[in-house]
């Protein structure tokens, strides 16, 4: 049931089976984290709206602050097997908080029909190359003055196009550093999972001020998806990588789909 504040805001009855549907978007959210080094929002935004009924900017919001606490432990769960790039993940979120900001300032100015197909043409490329490139499980990134660089632009394209299309930076600087900087894939997961924590909590004070975030729900999921990123980052440590790459390809469909589906929705209502 749902019941509207005075503000005009929708606020959502705390029921048991509530909570359990929250849970059970956690669980689902932390297993799809730890496997593909993704936040999650790209999971726990469509299944707010759809089973809970939330807007998609609530539910946009309360997604943001539930990966916290998931992206922090699956950091923890590739950390422990020495799978993460700390210094190239913080440029990559250094760059991204930057260009999250400018991909906000974008959104109302520029038209963004064109850049959500070029986005899912990417996409689809992503796909292709991920049944062609299968990464080593000991490449490591040299971290020269040129890869910093490029890290920080990758960076940078990651934070607008986050900020501008509301998807989720993993879905992103995963596949970029696997196919463009050679990395294994365990360790650009593991790399992925530390970028996401400083520009999830800069997007979210930013939602906490706007009023636009559930704090009880996104501490229900981000509690429940903690459970089940450690056993998503140990499944991905047991595939072959290319099974790995099929399976992250088959990740990357479905984001696609979601993404179509939004712009056909959006032009037939206009």
């Amino acid at each position: 049931m749902t019941e509207i504040d005075g503000t005009g805001a929708r606020r959502h009855s705390r029921t048991t089976g509530f909570v359990l549907r929250c849970a059970g978007i956690g669980l689902l959210a932390g297993l799809m984290s730890g496997l593909f080094g993704v936040g999650g929002g790209t999971v726990i935004v469509p299944m707010l709206v759809l089973l809970l009924a939330y807007d998609q900017r609530l539910a946009s919001g309360t997604s943001l602050a539930a990966v916290v606490p998931a992206a922090l432990v699956g950091v923890i769960s590739y950390a422990a097997n020495g799978q993460v790039a700390w210094i190239p993940a913080l440029i990559l979120a250094a760059g991204a908080v930057v260009g999250a900001q400018i991909g906000t300032w974008m959104l109302p100015r520029i038209p963004l029909t064109w850049l959500r197909w070029a986005f899912i043409v990417f996409l689809v490329g992503v796909m292709v190359n991920l049944f062609i490139v299968i990464p080593s499980r000991t490449a490591t990134l040299d971290l020269t003055w040129i890869a910093a660089l490029a890290l920080i632009l990758a960076g940078v394209a990651t934070g607008v196009l986050s900020g501008l299309l509301g998807v989720g930076g993993g879905i992103i600087i995963v596949p970029v550093l696997m196919l463009f900087f050679g990395m294994s894939d365990l360790i650009a997961k593991g790399t992925s999972l530390l970028m996401v924590i400083p520009t999830s909590v800069s997007g979210t004070i930013g939602n906490l001020r706007r009023r636009n975030t559930d704090l009880f729900v996104a501490a229900v999921i981000g509690v429940a998806a903690c459970i089940t990123v450690p056993l998503g980052a140990w499944i991905a440590r047991q595939v072959d990588p290319r099974v790995g790459n099929i399976l992250f390809a088959a990740f990357i469909a479905l984001i696609v789909a979601q993404l179509v589906v939004r712009l056909v929705r959006q032009r037939r209502t206009a």
